[in-house]
């Protein structure tokens, strides 16, 4: 599909997933997303509902040779009996070389193919050298768009009915966990070098996945964008954290971006039980779980963007927050110009792609 195109798509699905949103109708037990026509041809990893095990995964070194084509592709991964496909992309690199994996999740209502331009990190990772990967949710929205409109499962948040999810929803946790474990057997990858960011309910999906103690060994740092959570909130008091909802195994490095005019996700927290408490609560609740021994500091980046950071944390668990004055529920330096789309202004005073990045090549590990 021509670029243009799909960039109204975007808009499109993001406008009206983000402010309208409406109800999630079914969740299907498999996804098959169509290939576009610069991709090649949809490889096979079947990996059931395994589990994330660095511990059976460590050692691989040079012995590992990457089977991805170079560029973007599809990779079928099974799960539960059914079959996915994830888009891929490739930089160009020795098939022998690790190489680190980016897993980029896309926001309700929307899907892995538009989750990319809206990102962008095809473009950082052919340039830094890494693997990235767009996956798609299996809770759907009404179908618009081609490969269809999807929202993630976070674990015990309601959907935009106001229900939570059933027991036959898929779990998401386990299936990005299967995905990553797809992606190294056929991608030869770093398994110290393993991150997530995401926009929107894909940064409240990876934000959970590191909560999670099935999963937060996953990610070796997150960078959730207009969406960063530690655990849910509270149904008695939706501006304090539901006690218990977020145990990760070990200190896990944060960067978030977050607009002080979020309409979707607001800034200072809301009433519904899917956000609740403040972006404020979240990072320092996760600077408190990474030990953080500094009061966070600020420093001016730009007249719109300011960088808020805990340092001296365990294990160098950083926490970082780049704070958009005004800033709507956009992507930081999209290549898409997210500012039209009707949920505020979008900065272009930095790239939350290339920062994020920057952060996870301090933190493996």
């Amino acid at each position: 599909m021509p670029r243009p195109a799909l960039r109204r798509l975007a808009a499109l699905a993001l406008t009206v997933g983000a402010l309208a949103a409406g109800s999630l109708a079914s969740t299907p037990a498999a996804l098959a997303a169509p290939a576009t026509a610069d991709r090649a041809g949809a490889q096979h990893a079947d990996h059931g509902s395994s589990r994330h095990d660095v511990g059976d995964r460590d050692g691989r070194g040079g012995d590992c040779r990457r089977t991805l084509p170079t560029g973007t592709s599809d990779l079928a991964v099974a799960f539960g009996g059914a079959d996915t496909v994830v888009r891929v992309h490739v930089p160009a690199a020795n098939a022998r070389r690790e190489l680190p994996l980016v897993l980029d999740l896309h926001g309700s209502n929307n899907n892995g193919d538009l989750q990319a331009q809206v990102s962008g990190l095809d473009a950082v990772a052919d340039s830094e050298g890494f693997i990235v990967a767009e996956p798609t949710g299996a809770l759907a929205f009404p179908a618009t768009l081609p490969g269809g409109n999807w929202a993630w499962n976070v674990p015990g948040v309601p959907l935009t009915s106001g229900n939570v999810p059933g027991t036959d929803a898929r779990d998401d946790v386990a299936y990005l966990t299967a995905v990553v474990d797809a992606i190294d057997a056929a991608g030869c990858v770093d398994d110290d070098r393993v991150y997530g960011t995401g926009y929107s309910g894909g940064a409240r999906m990876v934000s959970a996945v590191a909560c999670s103690g099935s999963g937060s060994d996953l990610f070796a740092a997150i960078a959730p964008v207009d969406g960063v959570r530690y655990g849910r909130a509270d149904t008695s008091d939706l501006g304090r954290i539901a006690r218990g909802t977020c145990d990760p195994d070990e200190a896990t490095p944060v960067i978030a971006f977050h607009g002080t005019a979020d309409p979707v996700n607001p800034y200072d927290g809301n009433t519904d039980p899917r956000w609740g408490y403040s972006v404020d609560t979240a990072l320092a609740a996760w600077a408190d779980e990474n030990g953080c021994r500094r009061t966070p500091t600020s420093k001016s980046v730009s007249d719109e963007v300011t960088r808020v950071s805990w340092t001296r944390c365990d294990d160098g668990a950083d926490v970082v927050l780049y704070r958009v004055a005004g800033g709507g529920h956009t992507w930081p330096g999209s290549p898409i110009d997210m500012g039209t789309f009707g949920m505020g202004a979008m900065t272009t005073d930095i790239t939350a792609s290339q920062l994020m990045w920057d952060f996870f090549e301090q933190h493996a590990r």
